[in-house]
């Protein structure tokens, strides 16, 4: 059994972005219940804190190419080197983030190899797998677990026949989790010179214009989310007005953004972001199964709905039964009562 590889991004500040993190925090869980290393890809400039960091998610070893060429992130030359390395030493499994980038490089690198990928992931297992003509078994294959036919189902897809076996993984599925302990993980230097055309950078980037983000659902600690129940988007104000108080963010499901009552980039679920807070208020959620992929692992849920037997509510640590318009006053006057 071959090892893991994870294809780590880097960010503007010449860290390792928080997906990769997440995924490599996983993938240590995987290599372990294979017995196998947890290597790590890394293509950029500026990369002498990159050791330290992941020193502290288990890695075993780093492939590390540093280039001024390899940042900002290109198509061509990032893809040629990440094949390169995967026809050398042959993982069984590699991971990629859902973001832009993973979703650029990932078909590129499944074309190139003729192997299997799935997209947006939500979780990674290991098992087995039973044909069912020949009653073949295949060990400790990759459950690639992700919602499909519009999130109706959630499916589990293997690749039993062609290596590695492929998956990008949305962001905030898999937690975080840096260990107590940093590890002394190996440095191999990648020579780009003898992987990488010229041709590989015909495009150039001349000038780049980066948006911060509006909304920061991932990082919130507390989220008061708001679905189509909540009625208007005059009646959202309730729930900018008490996330305002406990210090939380505004989150919503996708019936809520498709009446027009929030902006697209509070959309949480399996269209939207994935979300863990401390804390997740579901105000007029019914809960359907597309909108709990995406925030079903929150720490506690309390449910505000009118429907004693909303889906949502299955899943709540507590359930208020009420009207958005009288409940959330309440919430809001109390706190206010109690922060004085």
């Amino acid at each position: 059994m071959n090892n893991i590889f994870v294809y780590c991004e880097i960010t503007d500040t010449g860290i390792v972005a928080d997906i990769s993190l997440e995924l490599l925090s996983k993938g240590r869980k995987l290599a372990d219940r294979l017995s196998v290393k947890l290597e790590a890809i890394v293509l950029g400039n500026n990369l002498k804190d990159v050791k330290k960091q992941l020193s502290y998610y288990g890695v075993d070893t780093i492939y590390l190419a540093e280039d001024s060429r390899l940042f900002p992130y290109l198509t061509l030359p990032h893809s040629s080197i990440v094949v390169d390395i995967i026809k050398k030493e042959k993982p069984q499994i590699v991971l990629f983030g859902a973001t832009s980038i993973g979703r650029d490089i990932a078909p590129r690198i499944a074309s190139a190899l003729r192997c299997g990928l799935t997209a947006d992931c939500t979780s990674l297992e290991i098992g087995d797998y039973s044909e069912n003509k020949t009653g073949k078994v295949f060990k400790n294959l990759l459950y690639q677990i992700r919602p499909a036919f519009g999130g109706n189902i959630i499916a589990t897809i293997v690749n039993p026949k062609t290596l590695p076996q492929m998956a990008t993984v949305r962001e905030g599925v898999m937690k975080n989790e840096k260990l107590s302990q940093p590890s002394n993980p190996q440095i191999k230097n990648i020579n780009i010179n003898n992987i990488v055309d010229d041709k590989d950078f015909i495009v150039s980037i001349i000038e780049r214009h980066i948006e911060a983000k509006k909304v920061n659902l991932n990082a919130a600690s507390i989220i008061v989310s708001g679905g189509y129940g909540v009625g208007s988007k005059e009646n959202f104000k309730l729930l900018f007005e008490l996330a305002g108080l406990i210090d939380g963010e505004v989150g919503a499901s996708r019936a809520a953004v498709d009446a027009g009552f929030v902006d697209i980039d509070r959309q949480i679920g399996q269209s939207g972001v994935t979300v863990r807070p401390k804390l997740y208020i579901a105000c007029g959620i019914s809960g359907a199964v597309q909108h709990r992929a995406g925030m079903e692992e929150s720490a506690q849920i309390i449910s505000i709905n009118t429907d004693p037997d909303a889906p949502i509510n299955k899943i709540a640590d507590y359930t208020i039964i009420g009207k958005i318009s009288e409940v959330l006053p309440k919430l809001i006057k109390f706190y206010k009562e109690k922060s004085k």
